[in-house]
Order: C-alpha cells, then structure tokens, then sequence
C-alpha cells in the first residue's frame, strides 16, 4: 500500500529457511524507484534486495557462519544518503553494515549486550541517528549515532567520557562516532521488542517527543521517555496484565500519533491500550479483536442463532457474539467470553439448549458447562437482546461466575455469596503448591462493550456442571439431539471396542448405551433434525444409520438399520463429515477421495419399520470436489425453488456452495448446480474443519426487514481463523 493505492506484489524468493525479519527503506520518495529490503533468515544469511518498479533482485548475501541474525533494521547516516544495516543475533552482538561502493561492509561490532539480541531499530532525532536495542538480558540499549566533527574536543582532565566507536565512509569521506546513549533497566524477563514512536522522519523534524516502547516476557509494556531536564531516560508508563495464564508479549507498536499502543501476547491475543484525554500518563484498556492462535477443531451456533462457540487446538472454548453500538446502526462481531480455559487441545464441542455446552479434548472425558448470570447480564448488554428474553429459568439460582482451582482443569462455580478474595500471602502458605499456583479468581464486571484480553482471561469463564467418563481415549467428536436429552460420543480408536459410539442422558448424565459397529475412529456424528436417526462416519470409510426405538420397545435405545461395508462402500478414502437434510430425508457424506455423496430412501422421516439396509443408496451423482473433503454443512431453509443449500469445506482451504434436488428415481447429472466457490480472500489458508448453518433465515445482531433473505454460514479451519458469510439465498 502507497498514498491510499494498492501496489502489486513481488515475491522475493531465495532464503533456504524460514525468515525471521524484514525491513525496508525507499531511497527516493516515488514509490516506483529504488526500494532497498533486508531479510535475515535461520539459514544463518541476510540478504540484500532491491526492487525498481516491478523487478526485484538480490543483490547481496551476508553470511554470518552458524549464528543467527533475529533481527534486522535498515536507514541512513546522518546527513547523508548513505545506507546502513544493523543486524543483532544469537551472539549477543550488533552488527553495523555500511553501504559503500555498491555493497555492505562490515564497519562496527557493538557488544554490551549479554544474551540472545531480540529486537533493534533505527530513529532519526534532528541531525542525529539513534538505535534502541532489545535482548534476552532484560535490558534496553540506546545508542547514538553523529558525525565526528559535532562531538566535544578531547580534554586531558579526569572527567568521564563514554568510549567512542568511530569509523570514516570513504564515498563521503565523513567520519561518524557512535557511542553508548543510555541503558535502560525495567523489564524482569526478556525483553523481546522495542520500537520508537514513528513520529521521525528522514529530513530530521519532529513533531513528538523522544519516546521508546518495549515488550517483554515479563507480561508487560513499557513506556520509555527522557527526562526534560537531565535527558535521563526514564519509565513513564507500564501496562499490561495482572495474573492470567499467559507468558508475555512478542511485539508491540505505538499508533502513528502515540495515543495508543498494541501488543502481541504469547498465546496469540492482542492488547490494546490507550491514552485517557484527562490524565496522558493513565492508559485503558480497548476494544481489539481476538481469536484463536492455533486450528479451530469445531464451530456451533445457538439454537437461537445470536451467538457461535468454537474450540481449538489453543485449549479454548472461545464464544463469539454481535456487538451492538447504541444509536449506530454498525454491528460487528467480536469475542465476549472464553468459557474453558483447558490443559487439553480442544476437539468438538455441542450445545445443549441455549446456553449450555458439552465439550471434547485430548483427554478422555467430556465436560458440560452451563452459562453464569454474569455472562448472561453482559450478553444482554452487549448485543442489546433484553434479559427476559434471554433467560426462561430463574437466573437467581445461577453462579455469578466461575473460577480454576489451583493446578486444576474443572470451573469451580463461583456464587454471590463467595465471591472469591485472594488470601494474604505469608511465607507458610507460600511453600504450599496451591499458593505457588494460585486460582484465577473471579471478578464480576458489567460490561456494556466486548471486554480486553485480560478480563477475557479471567472474568468469563463458565461454571462446569458435569464430566461424563467412560471413553479408553482421545475424544474425538460429539453431537446432541435437537431435543437436548442425548448426547452422543466417540473417541479416537484403532479396534473396533474402543470405536463404539456412546450415548449419554442429559438429565441423569448416565450412559445410556454403547453402540458398537466402526473399527477405527468416528469422525463425525449428526442426529436428524427429527431426532429418529443417528448417523455417524468414520476413518474405516463406511457410515453407519442407527434408529431410534419408540419407548414402548424394549431393548436398546438406538439400533443399526442401514451401513456401508467393504462390499457396499462407495467412498474409498476417510469419511470426514456429515450432515442432515432439514425434513430428514437425506444425508450427505464427505470423503479425502474428494466425493461428496447425499444418501437415502424415498423417505427416511416416515419410515418406522422394516429392514432398510438394502434401501438406503446414494440418491444423487457423485461429485467430486476437487480436493479432499474436510467438512459439509446443509442449510435449514432452502431456496425459493426447493432446492437443498449444501456448503463444502475442502482440504485447501476453498469454501464451495452448491445447490442439490433429487430429479427422479435415479440421479442425474443436473442434480448438482454450483453457486459459489469463495475466493482466496474469503477462503481458509488451510483445511477447512467444520462448516455451520444457522439454524434461521436472517443475520445475527440484525432486525432484517427482509430477513428470510439472508443466511449465515460459520466456518472454522486449521489456519486459526473463524469465519461468518452472509448468504444471500434468493442469488442462489
């Protein structure tokens, strides 16, 4: 991007490893000449490139033998046109690279610092160069850089005098010194970045004051500004978190004006923070968005269609809603709870009514959690649904909120009469365990916008009501009826024993059956929008169609009628997902043989009894993909014509909607029509794991005139991202 105007990309090819660290400077102010680039990579090299207009080439390679360069920083000698590079590694060194006569020259080496060097940058002060640099050592570094001729004479008293680096450019014939400026001392763990506030420009001016920003593995940030009178730098501002289960920050930046400051945590979050009009030195935490920082494994709307939950392999459960301004008509989608904070990378989860969940992870229960009054008051107040319209119960006899215990995996409720106040530490109780590692203790706050990071972490976790044991392993997968009163599971398998499905009751929280079938681990499981049938597919290519009994039958609840085995498949590779017609006719398969099958009868809802293993088939064409199919979702409401809306998710990430009705007896190939595939800029960049209908016509957070017009489709994928599309049914 160049004054507002998109400019085409280049990719420069040629590091050997994954790079580390880029940086750039224009050396004229078109943006169609010279553009100079540096990149240090762990292939132990940093190279040189150079883009004029659309070409770009590397000019150079510094080899730096087996150390590595973390980062990188390009600018200009004072008064001069002059570039030069800075490249601080593994050895604890600053490595100053000249530019002269076409190539870059090793000119200084600044030690000082003690461990690995993180961070550097380059700042223009008036006629001065100034370069801050970060390390492992906790420390901040800043050092000067001015032409010889402006430094004071040399005098033969006693008094001190920091030690001087000089070195002479011949193309200019000026000599430079670049000394010691400050040290700055703050931060209690390492020190990953520092960066000025870019209010320095080339030519020199300055609108702002000198100010620094640092961000460490000490879980804070740090404002750096010198003093008025004696220029000794000093901390101004620290902001960051209190407690949590994070492990620091990466990175940070200032806003272009200094008013507000973003932070990049270890655990994916961003913080933003910014600066109060009355009191410049008090800074408040913002609104920013959030998401997950590794595959998102599942995603599920409300049964109402106000809010999605998703889980991944981060160990959360992370729940997304509308955020609706008042007197605005925006609304934007935003992150307002994180109800499980887990030990475990999340696999599936499935809501149980409205504001109830049952998740799975690498363990081998399934853990239910039921929503607190606190987080039903901030839902209220956050997307402007009034409370009575929300709860059906009474929410007095909800928890506020919930709490971990100490070294504990399982939400503790927390009820308005305990709420919890940490103990006085002394040092008996520090030696105890559950002192060294204390609870997140839980703070109720009203909320009327999406909370921060921090409260995130802390203040919105939901209470857990039960765990249901009785899986050898992993979970895998998890799906209720439509009823809310059976839950049904499964857990990652190589036999067929530990494949069986379970299925559990949500009002005893019993099991109620095992159904034994798969030889190796079902992948998905989906009741039919009737509740009579349970279909589930599985990594040994075949399906299985389980019926449920009426309750004057005796026996088992769920009964196999119909499956596909070595000699009936179709499907010649892992079955992924699956997914339910809305009147229960049909269901469809998706397979990594790139097959998407829809299956069934001539009517499956009304048929009772009977043997229908011979009857269920494949009820449309084949069609294939293009690509392995990762998930598949049907739309409840279908087009104006009648037509089924079916979404696929593939493998590389491409989203496809299609439309399919059955066009007689045996299908055809019109049966199929493709509508949309979703482009690079609104697909996944990799698998897509699961593809979610709202239940209803219309958009969440919005009073549509014409809501019957819109759907909306939620996808998750192993790229760490969520996505929501609205879907106009009637282009379909």
């Amino acid at each position: 991007m160049w004054n507002n105007q998109l400019v085409k990309s280049i990719p420069l090819k040629g590091h050997d490893e994954s790079v580390c660290a880029v940086d750039a400077v224009y050396q004229s102010d078109e943006p169609d000449l010279n553009l100079l680039i540096a990149s240090a990579a762990s292939d132990s090299t940093v190279r040189i490139w150079s883009r004029h207009g659309s070409e770009a080439k590397c000019i150079e390679i510094l080899q730096f033998g087996n150390g590595f360069v973390m980062d990188v920083c390009l600018s200009f000698l004072p008064g001069s046109n002059v570039p030069i590079l800075a490249c601080g590694g593994d050895d604890c060194k600053i490595y100053l690279f000249i530019q002269q006569n076409g190539q870059f020259q090793k000119t200084l080496i600044l030690p000082g610092h003690e461990d690995w060097i993180r961070g550097i940058e380059w700042a223009v002060c008036g006629e001065d160069l100034f370069l801050a640099s970060c390390a492992q050592d906790c420390l901040i570094r800043i050092w000067k850089v001015c032409t010889k001729s402006k430094q004071l004479p040399e005098t033969e008293d006693d008094s001190i005098r920091l030690k001087e680096n000089v070195f002479t450019v011949k193309d200019t014939d000026t000599t430079y010194a670049v000394t010691l400026e400050s040290v700055l001392a703050g931060h209690e763990n390492w020190v990953y970045a520092v960066h000025w506030q870019p209010s320095f420009s080339r030519d020199g001016s300055m609108q702002q004051p000198m100010r620094i920003l640092s961000a460490s593995m000490d879980k804070t940030v740090i404002i750096w500004e010198p003093d008025k009178e004696s220029g000794v730098w000093l901390e101004q501002v620290r902001v960051g978190e209190v407690g949590g289960n994070t492990l620091g920050f990466f990175d940070c930046q200032f806003s272009p004006d200094g008013s507000m400051i973003i932070a990049h945590a270890f655990h994916g979050a961003l913080h933003l923070w910014k600066q109060t009009a009355v009191n410049k030195k008090e800074w408040t935490p913002e609104v920013v968005i959030s998401g997950h920082f590794n595959s998102v494994e599942d995603v599920k709307w409300d049964p109402e269609g106000e809010f999605i939950i998703s889980v991944g392999s981060d160990q959360t459960t992370r729940l997304f809603a509308t955020w609706k301004r008042k007197q605005e008509t925006e609304v934007t989608w935003h992150e307002i709870a994180r109800p499980q904070v887990h030990g475990y990378d999340m696999r599936c989860l499935a809501m149980i009514g409205r504001f109830q969940f049952v998740s799975g992870a690498d363990e081998k229960v399934l853990r239910v959690f039921r929503a607190p009054k606190n987080f039903i008051e901030n839902f209220s107040n956050i997307t402007g649904i009034p409370v009575e319209k929300l709860c059906s119960h009474q929410s007095s006899d909800l928890p506020e909120g919930a709490t971990v215990p100490a070294l504990g995996l399982s939400n503790k409720a927390v009820f308005e009469g305990d709420m919890a106040v940490q103990p006085a530490e002394d040092e008996e109780t520090f030696n105890t365990i559950s002192n060294q590692y204390p609870e997140i203790y839980f703070q109720p706050m009203i909320l009327t916008e999406p909370p921060p990071e921090d409260h995130l972490l802390q203040n919105t976790l939901w209470p857990e009501i039960q765990k249901l044991y009785g899986h050898g392993y992993e979970i895998f997968c998890v799906a209720c009826n439509n009823s809310n009163t059976v839950i049904a599971s499964a857990c990652k398998a190589s036999k067929k024993e530990h494949a069986a499905i379970i299925l559990w009751s949500t009002t005893s929280w019993k099991k109620l059956q095992s159904l034994p079938f798969h030889n190796l681990t079902v992948t998905q499981l989906a009741f039919s929008p009737n509740d009579k049938f349970l279909l589930a597919v599985s990594r040994d290519r075949n399906w299985s169609l389980w019926r449920k009994q009426d309750s004057s039958e005796s026996g088992p609840v769920f009964s196999c009628c119909a499956y596909t085995d070595k000699n009936t498949a179709v499907h010649s590779r892992i079955i992924w997902s699956c997914d339910w017609t809305p009147d229960s006719k049909y269901f469809i398969t998706g397979s990594r043989d790139k097959k998407v099958i829809i299956w069934g009868q001539c009517d499956l809802s009304v048929t009772t009894e009977g043997n229908m293993l011979d009857s269920i088939k494949p009820c449309s064409t084949i069609l294939d993909a293009g690509d392995s199919v990762t998930a598949v979702g049907i739309s409840r409401v279908l087009t104006p014509h009648g037509r089924y809306i079916v979404a696929v998710g593939l493998e590389n990430g491409k989203i496809i909607l299609y439309t399919w009705k059955q066009s007689g007896q045996e299908p055809t190939l019109t049966d199929w029509t493709t509508c949309v595939e979703m482009d690079n800029s609104q697909s996944h960049a990799l698998a897509v794991k699961r593809l979610c209908w709202r239940h209803h016509a219309g958009r969440a957070g919005h009073n549509d005139l014409n809501s019957s017009e819109w759907l909306q489709l939620a996808s998750c994928g192993a790229d760490h991202c969520v996505k929501i599309f609205n879907v106009n049914r009637f282009a379909l």
